[in-house]
């Protein structure tokens, strides 16, 4: 007898480094995402997508960087699928990634679920945790919205299989994302239907990567439809390479790579879209989808120590995993135009494939992938996924039957926005977005556009940063009718700094900070004439900055970089020296304490730095100071493992 689809509210008890504060620095000029360069030699359709608009920056979105390495039990909320067959727990708090999907009859994990929430600097904000499936919208890397609430609820299904939703604005690209989740009675793979819903009146650069964390096993071999893939390093180049082995030899064994390294599968336009891990006892994760979602990826940390290091800093208390992804495009290197006013949507099943690991893992690649392709058909056929979408495309707009739990105030806002200037909304119906979140972030902004004749700016005290900020012209325009102010003329900055008016960013800060001074105008002018080239003037107006809010620990390590890279380490130390402890005693405070003190000479107090067991907890993904400064200080000596994460 097939068993009942349920749906139920669970605490999970997890070991969690919380996440702290938003860093109230705005970075309105730049991605945290390294640059990267394709080879001439691939496609065209491949290079016209990576030509299409990437944002300038994740602006309005503040960084999450107040993280550290301290983890305590911490009961926190899941909501819980399951139809007998498999279990799948969400956390619609964090992001609504999908944490774990456990095959009942085993007991296995069809992902890899980490043992423990430890933030680390992967994402488009900073802060992001490995394991699980998230959901990945907007530009290349890990989403905005990674380490953010959703909004969730129960949608009852037709087939009574009762269905999770989650949705969000994203504010970059001003669209509205649904997720619905459920696992309809007898089926053997969890099913997720998205949908993208682009209000705007102009087309939008859109993409999407559904990301899945799998356990890392020697035997285990990962699978695709394909005989060429687009591979890359860390050293920022993209090159064609062929399928199954290429000059580093067979990348379909993950475990066994010498390096960190993307694979994306040139997946045949006329088949359907899947990948595939399967292990020794034939049984592993398999990703399908409807052809929308065409593009599919193996990540690997790869053997090297670096790798390895890496996989110990993001599951400290255990366990190694690579990445099946699947996506809008052939690579993450592309965009897509999203026409004005349409949605676009598509389903995607995760589940067992079952296959014969003799068969998978043979050394006929051609035998391998047709038997792997026929394991995943009878997992979702394509003539199932199409009928599936259907149905559930007439489902996405019922309205929910039941809250879970709440987002942000932003799609709140987005809708007062679009109502006070005639701007087209969606239809809230089934993605209700509640009055009752609008929170302090957004509350002036409500303001300004509810209350007539009303400044929400007047009496802000410049010695507070700032709470939230906002972008595009509909703002700039209300903005424009209010009494100039310190934090008016800071927000108008701010906002032209944003679109790269570098000029008008520059006068609105200025008078900002005439108005009454503040370190927030300062360190804006300081960001915009560093990228008018005028550093020497720039650091000048940091370390005035420094000296407005000396307790805000960010201004002290801009002030500190800026320093150094302008060839005055002295200054670096000088203005570490002077800051309250809290801000000295970070990780990276004391890097670029040692940083500085090699180059002025202070070769002991740099060593005494290394020495003191450094831990920088927001270390960037490829980033090598930790390793750059020991070798500095101690030229061919080995670096201590803990400082290696060099990953080529």
């Amino acid at each position: 007898m097939t068993a009942d689809s349920t749906l139920h509210r669970q605490t999970l008890q997890l070991p969690l480094a919380p996440l702290g504060a938003d860093n109230p620095l705005p970075l309105p000029d730049g991605l945290l995402e390294a640059p990267f360069s394709l080879d001439d030699d691939l496609p065209a359709e491949l290079q016209a997508g990576a030509r299409i608009e990437q944002p300038r920056s994740m602006h309005p979105y503040l960084l999450q960087d107040g993280y550290g390495r301290g983890r305590q039990p911490t009961e926190v909320e899941a909501v819980v699928l399951d139809n007998g067959i498999l279990r799948a727990t969400f956390l619609p708090w964090l992001g609504g990634r999908l944490w774990s999907l456990v095959d009942l009859a085993t007991g296995e994990d069809l992902v890899y679920a980490n043992a423990c929430v430890q933030p680390a600097n992967l994402a488009l904000r900073n802060a992001w945790v490995a394991g699980g499936v998230e959901w990945n919208i907007g530009t290349k890397g890990h989403s905005a919205h990674t380490m953010a609430p959703l909004h969730a609820a129960v949608v009852d299904g037709p087939d009574g299989a009762p269905r999770l939703r989650m949705w969000e604005l994203d504010r970059v690209r001003r669209v509205v994302f649904q997720i619905d989740a459920w696992l309809p009675a007898g089926a053997r793979g969890l099913h997720v239907y998205v949908r993208i819903e682009n209000p705007n009146e102009a087309d939008v650069p859109m993409y999407w990567w559904s990301n899945a964390a799998v356990r890392q096993h020697a035997d285990l071999r990962v699978l695709a439809p394909a005989r060429r893939a687009y591979a890359t390093g860390y050293d920022g180049t993209v090159a064609e390479v062929s399928v199954p082995s290429a000059s580093a030899g067979d990348h379909t064994w993950p475990a066994a790579s010498p390096r960190s390294a993307d694979y994306f599968y040139a997946i045949e336009e006329t088949g359907q879209p899947w990948v595939a891990g399967v292990d020794s006892t034939g049984h592993g994760l398999a990703i399908v989808s409807t052809s929308r979602l065409h593009g599919r990826k193996l990540f690997c940390w790869g053997s090297g120590e670096g790798g390895r290091h890496w996989q110990r800093w993001l599951s400290p208390d255990g366990g190694e995993y690579l990445e099946l992804q699947a996506g809008l495009t052939a690579t993450q290197f592309e965009h897509v135009l999203m026409p004005a006013c349409t949605s676009w949507d598509w389903l995607e099943v995760y589940g067992d494939v079952t296959a014969d690991a003799r068969v998978a893992h043979g050394e006929d690649w051609d035998t391998a992938v047709a038997h792997v392709a026929g394991r995943v058909a009878e997992l979702a056929a394509p003539e199932y996924l199409d009928t599936t979408l259907a149905s559930a495309r007439a489902l996405a707009d019922q309205a929910p039957a039941q809250g879970l739990a709440a987002g942000s105030g932003w799609g709140a806002l987005e809708r007062e926005l679009r109502r006070a200037t005639g701007e087209p909304w969606i239809d809230e119906t089934s993605r209700p977005f509640s009055a009752a979140t609008l929170a302090a972030e957004q509350d002036p902004w409500h303001r300004l556009l509810t209350e007539s004749g009303t400044d929400p700016f007047t009496g802000a005290d410049p010695a507070a940063a700032p709470l939230s900020y906002v972008t595009g012209g509909l703002w700039e325009n209300r903005l424009h009718r209010l009494a100039p102010s310190w934090l008016r003329d800071y927000h108008l900055g701010v906002l032209a700094h944003a679109r790269a008016d570098l000029d008008t960013a520059r006068d609105y800060l200025r008078s900002s900070h005439t108005h009454r001074p503040n370190a927030w105008a300062r360190r804006g002018e300081a960001r915009v004439l560093t990228e008018q080239g005028e550093t020497s003037a720039a650091l000048e107006l940091l370390t005035e900055a420094l000296q407005l809010a000396p307790e805000e620990p960010g201004l002290l390590l801009e002030a500190m970089s800026a320093a150094l890279a302008a060839g005055r380490p002295g200054l670096a130390l000088t203005c570490f020296d002077s800051a309250p402890q809290a801000s000295r005693s970070s990780g990276r405070a004391r890097l670029l304490e040692g940083t500085a003190a090699l180059r002025t000479g202070a070769r002991d107090r740099a060593e005494a730095v290394l020495a003191s067991d450094l831990m920088i907890p927001d270390l960037r993904e490829g980033e090598r100071s930790l390793s750059d400064l020991w070798r500095e200080t101690f030229g061919d000596r080995p670096i201590p493992a803990h400082y290696d994460f060099r990953m080529n």
